[in-house]
């Protein structure tokens, strides 16, 4: 029988973070869940969350080929500090990056479809291939105005469900966790790096600005500034195919 969306909000949206990672994890989708990471700035919190439910949980990293290499030595250091065993590096299709991205800087002129080649096509090659129906992500409502209602579970156009445990978290109560178990910051943090993405589509944040306003701070324009890479947006709303 499938997953109901409507039951498992009426039975789970208002748990707390703890039980409701449980519950998804070992009892609603055994063996089809995985977290979504981009060992980023806030990236810590969620992976010892999963760790202390099940350290076997598939973890589920983009490698887009355009990290910063830090960001590559500092998810090593989370997986090893709290003992995943079962992490995934997830890479874009060699032929269509070729045929695409042979310059490999489509990010200058349609950052759209080069999330799309380099993130959202891995990620969902990599959902079908591993059987997974769930995918938890460590998203916060106040980080932007387009999660800014989100639900703590969701689904999308694909059937996918989205599990958000940090969907009502606020900055302090994030501080007190992250500090609460140890959790090492990003290293690019005190370079004044709030918010870590693709090392061309990243830049730093001045005092006061708000955390993302380095995230593809060169789209820039009169229209707004691009905000979300396109894991997390319905296909519909967004121009993102090939």
């Amino acid at each position: 029988m499938p997953v109901s969306l409507t039951r498992l909000q009426n039975f789970y949206g208002e748990f707390p973070t703890h039980l409701l990672l449980r519950k998804m994890i070992r009892e609603e989708f055994v063996g089809n869940i995985g977290l979504l990471t981009s060992f980023g700035a806030d990236s810590g919190l969620m992976l010892a969350l999963v760790a202390e439910v099940d350290k076997s949980t598939p973890i589920l990293f983009i490698d887009t080929e355009k990290h910063f290499p830090q960001t590559l030595q500092y998810g090593k250091d989370l997986i090893e500090q709290f003992g995943l065993t079962n992490v995934h590096y997830l890479k874009p299709d060699p032929e269509m990056l070729g045929r695409i991205d042979e310059s490999g800087d489509l990010w200058q002129s349609q950052p759209n479809r080069c999330c799309w080649l380099r993130k959202v096509e891995p990620l969902n090659r990599a959902i079908e291939e591993l059987g997974l129906l769930a995918i938890v992500t460590g998203r916060k409502r106040y980080q932007t105005k387009e999660r800014s209602e989100m639900e703590t579970i969701e689904i999308d156009e694909n059937g996918i469900f989205r599990i958000n445990p940090l969907a009502d978290w606020t900055k302090e109560r994030q501080k007190e966790e992250v500090a609460k178990r140890n959790i090492p910051p990003h290293p690019l943090i005190a370079e004044g790096y709030k918010s870590i993405g693709c090392m061309p589509c990243t830049a730093k944040v001045g005092e006061g600005e708000d955390e993302r306003a380095g995230r593809w701070s060169h789209t820039l324009n009169e229209n707004g500034q691009k905000s979300e890479c396109g894991l997390h947006l319905p296909a519909k709303d967004t121009d993102w195919s090939v």
